[in-house]
């Protein structure tokens, strides 16, 4: 995935420079960050998968340092409790009252590391969140700040001692982004910027200076809004989430969900590249990330090594392109 570097709206300009201000810490990466940026601009939250040592947590730091927002970070183990992430009432001997101690999740940015090794108990307690955004403890509800979205990160080689996310919480990711190794030159900057001192927790020293803020991501989300999409490109949108439903490799297929969320990423993805209307080629880039971790492959097209994406590829080549 690329962008256009043209900017003329203010609140795109912002969110062209916060990919620059990125590649300050994070190296080769493009298209994780173009990613983010349409999670953050539809208010979605996104499933970064990739092998141990290829920056997921200092990716996610790095934009929330970008945008002058908050961010924490959970660590997900088999022993975590629901009231580890959300928060919980502790009693106060001064004052003798029970009282609301926030949980993590009382931030702009989560980072939820390796959510696949906590129980399902603790991984429902992100159900209420990510969906209503709100906690509810003793019955009373309380809203979480805004913007507020949840990067997950889960490791797509070991899982001995995992518990693999149900559908309807996987449902609730609006991406699911790929974190690749990088190609050797990029590799290279790494070790050259370790090598001068770079300090990946330390992102100020890095040079990382915030270039974007919430209000932008705002004026974003509202503009994404005025985006024009024609009855055809709907009808597209719909053919191919209906189009995984048929296809006899996958036992499950795109839901309603998963077609609304295709049509706000293509949406965030026009206006982004600097349209004001959608275009099949919007839909086609946004199909993969916004559809992979909805479809479900069938037992037997797992032992044979199909792949999701192969599957996606496959349903993009035959379902007609509106013109």
């Amino acid at each position: 995935m690329t962008l256009d570097p043209t900017a003329a709206d203010p609140a795109r300009a912002a969110l062209h420079r916060l990919r620059s201000e990125v590649a300050k810490a994070v190296v080769g990466q493009d298209a994780v960050v173009t990613g983010l940026i349409v999670a953050l601009v539809c208010r979605g939250h996104v499933l970064l998968e990739g092998v141990p040592g290829v920056a997921k947590t200092l990716l996610v730091r790095t934009v929330a340092a970008a945008l002058d927002l908050t961010a924490r970070r959970v660590q997900f183990t088999p022993d975590l409790m629901p009231g580890d992430v959300t928060g919980s009432m502790v009693f106060d001997a001064r004052t003798a009252a029970f009282t609301f101690r926030a949980g993590p999740v009382f931030t702009n940015l989560l980072l939820a590391d390796e959510i696949n090794r906590t129980p399902p108990k603790t991984q429902s307690a992100l159900l209420e969140v990510m969906e209503e955004r709100q906690v509810t403890v003793e019955g009373e509800q309380r809203l979480l700040p805004d913007p507020f979205i949840v990067a997950a990160t889960q490791n797509p080689v070991e899982y001995e001692g995992t518990y693999p996310l149900p559908e309807a919480q996987l449902d609730r990711f609006l991406l699911k982004l790929t974190v690749p190794l990088p190609a050797r030159e990029e590799e290279l900057g790494v070790l050259r910027a370790h090598h001068a001192g770079f300090d990946p927790r330390d992102l100020t020293a890095a040079g990382v200076r915030p270039v974007a803020d919430a209000a932008d991501l705002a004026a974003a989300r509202s503009a994404v809004g005025r985006v024009h999409v024609a009855e055809s490109l709907l009808g597209y949108v719909v053919d191919l989430c209906r189009a995984t439903r048929a296809t006899p490799t996958l036992e499950l297929g795109a839901s309603p969900r998963g077609a609304t969320a295709l049509l706000g990423t293509a949406k965030a993805w026009a206006w982004l590249t600097g349209r004001d209307h959608v275009v099949p080629d919007d839909v086609k880039a946004m199909a993969r990330p916004t559809l992979r971790h909805r479809l479900r492959l069938r037992p037997e097209a797992e032992l044979e090594g199909v792949g999701v994406d192969a599957v996606l590829d496959t349903v993009l080549a035959t379902v007609p392109t509106p013109r």
